[in-house]
């Protein structure tokens, strides 16, 4: 251990002690700086449920993104943005797979057999993405994607309207 270090901070579940720049608590995992999650109310839902529901579907992430007072909100247009996102990426994604399934079907046997699992496991893949991004927004978390997050982070601001 470096001398110079000051273990000033403890963690409050497993009482190791750590220096106050800390992101995880290194005996136990927890994260020490977390970002409060969301719980501002806007309009007739909590921005944190308005973002969780972003995700279901693209419909609501449109509407979300059209209309007052969620399309001022930052979390929300960030979550909606973000869904938006990874339905473009899905879909292109889709179309290079089919692409791809065409060369490979003149394969005998293995050919339409290797698409029909590259297919699902893709598409568990993408479920279980989808699934993640709205746990996340319905805890008022931010998770970001890569790219895709860093574009949605960018439209985000509602000032850039």
């Amino acid at each position: 251990m470096d001398p110079g270090i000051s273990l000033s901070l403890s963690c409050p579940d497993c009482a190791t002690l750590m220096p106050e720049t800390a992101t995880f608590c290194p005996g136990c995992g927890r994260a020490m700086r977390a970002a409060p999650p969301a719980k501002e109310k806007i309009g007739r839902l909590p921005e944190n449920v308005a973002g969780g529901l972003a995700y279901f579907t693209f419909i609501p992430a449109i509407i979300f993104l059209s209309r007052a007072p969620y399309s001022k909100n930052h979390f929300v247009r960030y979550h909606s943005i973000q869904c938006l996102l990874l339905w473009v990426a899905t879909l292109v994604l889709a179309a290079a797979l089919r692409l791809a399934g065409i060369a490979v079907l003149f394969i005998p046997v293995a050919g339409p057999l290797l698409m029909v699992v590259i297919s699902g496991v893709l598409a568990i893949a993408v479920f279980l993405l989808w699934l993640v991004l709205a746990v996340k927004a319905f805890q008022g978390e931010k998770f970001d994607l890569p790219i895709l997050g860093d574009v949605a982070e960018h439209y985000a601001d509602p000032s850039s309207i």
